[in-house]
């Protein structure tokens, strides 16, 4: 069986791993990306040593028209795997309307406009899956990062009740919900602030990417044919 994933956000750190893996493991894949056209090409050489079909997709999902640009470039997908997404630091009093647009259409009306949208070929296919990338803030919470929680936390309510909805149709939906993780993410962090991050983890390490893709591919495998409506927590232990 030739079985399509599209992966959202495969040119940052936790999307351009999860790309390198399920590409290993036989999945031809839709690579989305928004600006950053050269990782996406840079991955692209790297995965071409599978022999898949890889295809790169081009949409920006922080705006209103970016998930119906996504979504008239997939023609058929097994498998939705969301990473997109964007920290933002600061005092919420200080947050934008035109802050929490973007982020809100970015985080979670793009994810459930793609969803929407790709419901029915997941619906035909007899693994329908999806595993959303939230993160610990959406579980827990964190003082200057209150929209960025607020929205990792609007995921994981909208996988719990998604996937109850779909799983009388055999579609799974999870979310895994990483800690520090070794991204680009992390440059905006000086060595004492991550220093510090990292002493606050049990495991006393941030996780690597390939850890949360090896999650993901779990999520999506059959092994986890049982488990839907969950969220994995990748955190070494920082929350639990």
């Amino acid at each position: 069986m030739k079985k399509f994933a599209l992966i959202t956000g495969s040119s940052g750190g936790i999307g351009r791993q999860t790309a390198l893996t399920l590409a290993e493991k036989g999945w031809n894949l839709y690579l989305h990306y928004h600006s950053n056209q050269t990782a996406v090409e840079e991955l692209l050489g790297e995965i071409s040593e599978f022999q898949g079909e890889y295809i790169p997709v081009k949409a920006d999902l922080s705006s209103e028209s970016g998930a119906q640009n996504l979504l008239s470039q997939i023609f058929h997908v097994d498998a939705v795997i969301y990473t997109s997404g964007t920290p933002l630091y600061g005092l919420f009093q200080d947050i934008s309307d035109e802050q929490m647009d973007g982020m809100w259409n970015l985080h979670v009306k793009s994810l459930m406009k793609i969803m929407q949208g790709l419901l029915p070929k997941l619906l035909q296919s007899p693994i329908g899956n999806a595993v959303i990338v939230s993160s610990i803030w959406g579980q827990t919470g964190a003082a200057c990062e209150v929209l960025y929680s607020s929205v990792k936390g609007a995921q994981i309510a909208f996988v719990k009740a998604l996937s109850k909805e779909l799983a009388r149709n055999n579609v799974r939906v999870n979310a895994v919900a990483p800690g520090a993780v070794k991204t680009d993410m992390m440059t905006s962090f000086s060595t004492e602030e991550i220093s510090g991050i990292v002493d606050e983890v049990p495991m006393g390490r941030m996780a690597e990417p390939s850890e949360v893709a090896d999650t993901i591919d779990f999520l999506l495998s059959s092994k986890s044919s049982y488990i839907t409506g969950q969220v994995l927590s990748v955190n070494g232990g920082w929350y639990t």
